[in-house]
């Protein structure tokens, strides 16, 4: 309850983007001091046999991840490891950096538990990743969110997810294609059924020209509809790849209690939160049904709690991850969640 009652009334008072960098600075700092990292397992880690999964080929010690977007340069993958977290994913990625789009970028919808952001791939590109991430320590399932640079030409995008692979390609252990982030140009078209299916062609025959292939996964936007889902179904099953995440960011507004006039002052970007939990969880469900749970899930979307993960893994997902309820409700949920996953896997298996 410290973080909740003290701590975020206090970043909550800084922009949302200086306080992700105020965090960063704290987190990278604190990682510095001796045994820090062993200090933050023991206050924040739990590992049990119980939530120990293997997906597409890869152990992971629990089934709760951080998503792509909080670390998009691979700056904490030791410290977010200590917080407990069963992988991280890294990203969104792309071949050169880039600084995202003009600030304000990213707000806070607190009565919503929400954010909108519009970051626009801001990051120091694939190689500063890769260098950082060999230097890492942690032994954590690291994932690589790549993407196309915003000043890339659709019918070029495939040479820029291919250059991310190759750089990254030693440092990670799967990589996910974004094509479902709303906030670069034209970027959501490559999920219409050619475009993609050609792009992912391309960017698995580079993975497979690696000495080790990686699992390649696919993130789909909430906003598909089922027809269109169907062909993602497809379209991974024609390309090899090992499974979706499920979702991004959404684009709708209906339903949130923030007013219309402050959600529209805000501007374009995607919507993360608890008003996304059911949708990102009905797009998990249809494709688990659709697929016979024949296709790995990684389930992202609103999840703010145990019961949250719970309804995500009972939909069919495999794996699941945070972003906004971290932010929301601090260091401490990846550790609530854990234990209360293992003591229910132990009352099942009683």
């Amino acid at each position: 309850m410290l973080y909740q009652n003290f701590l975020r009334p206090l970043l909550f008072r800084l922009s949302p983007e200086q306080a992700h960098h105020f965090t960063f600075e704290a987190l990278g700092a604190a990682g510095k001091l001796p045994f820090a990292h062993a200090v933050m397992r023991n206050q924040f880690g739990y590992e049990h046999p119980n939530l120990e999964r293997e997906v597409f080929g890869l152990k992971f010690k629990n089934p709760i991840g951080l998503a792509a977007g909080f670390d998009k340069n691979a700056v904490l993958v030791d410290e977010l490891a200590a917080l407990g977290f069963g992988h991280v994913e890294v990203g969104t990625v792309t071949p050169r950096p880039q600084p995202g789009n003009p600030t304000p970028r990213l707000f806070r919808l607190p009565i919503d538990q929400a954010l909108i952001n519009r970051m626009g791939f801001n990051n120091a590109g694939a190689a500063a990743a890769a260098e950082r991430l060999r230097k890492r320590s942690a032994s954590i399932i690291i994932g690589g969110n790549i993407g196309k640079n915003k000043d890339t030409a659709n019918e070029d995008a495939a040479a820029d997810y291919v250059a991310c692979v190759q750089a990254l390609h030693d440092t990670v252990d799967y990589f996910v294609v974004n094509v479902s982030s709303p906030n670069t140009p034209g970027l959501r078209q490559l999920q219409e059924r050619e475009p993609l299916l050609a792009l992912l062609r391309e960017v698995q025959r580079a993975n497979h020209a690696q000495r080790t292939a990686r699992p390649l996964l696919l993130k789909i936007a909430p906003d598909l509809s089922n027809e269109q889902l169907d062909d993602i179904v497809g379209i991974v099953q024609e390309a090899g790849l090992s499974g979706v995440v499920a979702t991004n960011t959404t684009v709708a507004r209906g339903g949130l209690r923030t007013p219309a006039s402050e959600v529209e002052h805000m501007g374009a970007g995607g919507l993360s939160g608890a008003p996304l939990r059911a949708r990102s969880t009905e797009v998990i469900r249809y494709l688990h049904e659709r697929t016979g749970g024949a296709l790995p899930i990684i389930g992202v979307g609103g999840i703010f709690s145990v019961a949250d993960a719970q309804e995500k893994l009972a939909a069919g997902a495999a794996l699941v991850q945070l972003y906004t309820g971290f932010i929301y409700e601090g260091p401490a949920v990846v550790q609530r969640m854990c234990r209360e996953l293992a003591r229910t896997a132990l009352v099942e298996q009683g």
